[in-house]
């Protein structure tokens, strides 16, 4: 069954073991080019590489390896537009479960693609979350399958925090982190990052890094009220969600702050990040260096972590063509 508390050190280390052999433990990567014109220590989490080219399958592999054969009889089903369809869609055939994913009819072409490919059960809806909420509740009433949130979900957010789990044993022995800062949207992978820094890092500074034009989580942190996500005009897809419940409270207790960015320094962080890493990242991914970028001064001579969260990019839609 799924976690009905917020997750402590002990859920996030058994979480850890339960997804160990269906995650990529991925790589943490440096840039001395970037290193010398930002004056400070980058360490680059390359979830990127993860399976389904995004960080999402920790949550949605933990969430659903968490229930039992009798839970799973009917599959999972989740409403996204992205990265959580493509992890659920990917744990539900290693479990060899049926998947259930609505997803908005303006969908990205890669993450559909995607989903397509790991076998999901697609159903198409009219964008906006009342839309997407109204589908899946039939499918849910029609299938009986166990309703997977992308990030409202203790066991989700578990999930999650096993990516700076893996960062903190791997750097705090020779590197030990100022700063990691994190993307957020929903904030599954921020509360798990605040999580696994409390348990694993105490002296690391956790960081939100939100796109100026859908700063719904800075303001809601700000005023102490959750603020939903209303018509973002943001290049960062992946980004486009409001907190829940759930992630709120963990992360305004334990986040140090949300950094904006601009949209024109967003997408020039990702060529940044293509041009010298050689990698390519989604702009919800960018925008952790987009923060540094612009707040050089307060980063000078520290070591920070920054989470590369994925990779599902449309090739024929890149941000500095349109």
């Amino acid at each position: 069954m799924f976690l009905l508390e917020e997750p402590s050190e002990q859920d996030i280390i058994d979480a850890h073991n339960r997804i160990k052999s269906y995650i990529h433990h991925t790589p943490i990567l440096t840039s001395s080019s970037l290193n010398s014109e930002f004056n400070c220590n980058l360490f680059f989490k390359c979830e990127n590489f993860q399976k389904g080219g995004a960080f999402k399958i920790r949550g949605a592999a933990n969430a659903l390896f968490s229930l039992n054969e009798d839970e799973v009889v009917n599959g999972v089903a989740t409403h996204s537009s992205g990265n959580h369809a493509v992890a659920l869609a990917l744990s539900a055939k290693i479990r060899n479960v049926p998947a259930y994913i609505v997803m908005p009819e303006n969908v990205s072409r890669a993450k559909l693609s995607a989903v397509k490919c790991y076998g999901g059960n697609i159903f198409f809806c009219k964008p906006g979350l009342i839309h997407r909420e109204e589908a899946l509740n039939n499918i849910l009433e029609r299938t009986k399958a166990v309703f997977i949130h992308s990030y409202d979900n203790y066991s989700v957010i578990a999930g999650q925090a096993t990516c700076a789990k893996e960062i903190y044993e791997e750097l705090n022995s020779k590197a030990k982190l100022d700063f990691i800062i994190v993307p957020i949207g929903g904030g599954g992978l921020l509360s798990g990052t605040c999580l696994s820094t409390k348990y694993f890092s105490p002296s690391t500074k956790v960081i939100g890094a939100e796109p100026k034009e859908a700063d719904d989580a800075f303001r809601s942190i700000r005023d102490n009220v959750i603020y939903p996500s209303i018509n973002p005009k943001t290049v960062c897809d992946g980004l486009l969600t409001q907190l829940s419940e759930k992630t709120f409270s963990i992360i305004k207790k334990n986040v140090y702050k949300i950094l904006t960015a601009k949209e024109e320094t967003i997408i020039y962080s990702m060529k940044l990040i293509l041009e010298r890493m050689k990698i390519l990242v989604e702009p919800s991914s960018a925008i952790t260096l987009a923060v540094v970028l612009e707040n050089k001064e307060e980063f000078q001579n520290m070591n920070i972590g920054l989470i590369l969260t994925g990779g599902n990019v449309d090739l024929e839609k890149l941000p500095w063509y349109g």
